[in-house]
């Protein structure tokens, strides 16, 4: 599984994830991802925000609810066999 390290603008920590899958949905990126290899873990869809040409991508937490539900279904979709609960 690819881990990859996050540096928050607010927090300036480094925060690692693990990628569990990654889709393009309508032209724009999306990554599942988790805070953990192995066991129960917590799960966050992130959309990549990037314009052409940025050296490094930039994400954010999908909010929305409606575009959460979609996206979330099509990881769904894609893991069938990983339980993934809301």
């Amino acid at each position: 599984m690819e881990k990859i390290t996050f540096v928050p603008d607010d927090q300036g920590e480094a925060v690692e994830f693990y990628v569990l899958e990654e889709t393009r949905i309508g032209g724009v990126d999306y990554i599942l991802v988790t805070d953990s290899e192995e066991g129960d873990a917590e799960c966050l869809i992130l959309k990549d925000l990037s314009e052409e040409g940025d050296a490094e991508g930039i994400y954010a937490i999908v909010e929305d609810e409606r575009e959460l539900d979609s996206v979330f279904g099509v990881f769904e979709q894609m893991l069938e066999d990983v339980d993934i609960e809301r």
